[in-house]
């Protein structure tokens, strides 16, 4: 089964969010990025630790927002990195060098703001696009695009 839409999630509550973020990171390997966009309040902070917590296997994990130190890494099993970037803060792909940008595509890379990726963006990323439903702030909608023949699994 191939997906050629890019499939949309209702997710009600963080719970879902955190759901979604699991599965995500089953299908996760070194070398990926995931870029985490939508608005300020969306829910990429939500995801990311949820993906994280998922990916390390440690559910207490404790996951700060990188908003103030850009970039955050954890070890994975079998000797992986993944790095949590925040980059709301950074002006464009040129600042990118000195949080480790190159080191951090060998592992697995989350990165929330992504635009300011710039040229940088991997071609090859999955772009969870995330937006608060109106009337419900709670609920959040999710939109993935990318890897299409690993995302077929979460279609079903």
């Amino acid at each position: 089964m191939t997906v050629t839409e890019s499939p949309t999630f209702a997710l009600p509550d963080e719970a879902a969010t955190a759901r979604l973020a699991q599965a995500v990171a089953r299908l996760a390997r070194p070398g990926d990025a995931i870029l985490l966009a939508g608005p300020y309040g969306a829910g990429k902070t939500a995801f990311a630790r949820a993906f994280l917590r998922a990916a390390t296997g440690d559910p207490a994990l404790i996951v700060p927002s990188p908003s103030f130190t850009l970039v955050q890494t954890y070890a994975l099993p079998g000797g992986v990195e993944a790095w949590h970037y925040d980059l709301w803060r950074v002006a464009g792909a040129e600042e990118l060098a000195e949080l480790g940008w190159d080191e951090a595509r060998a592992g697995i890379a989350l990165v929330e703001w992504p635009e300011r990726l710039g040229a940088l963006t991997p071609p090859d990323a999955l772009t969870v696009a995330l937006a608060p439903v109106p009337g419900d702030p709670g609920a959040r909608r999710a939109t993935l695009a990318g890897w299409p023949d690993r995302l077929a699994t979460l279609a079903r």
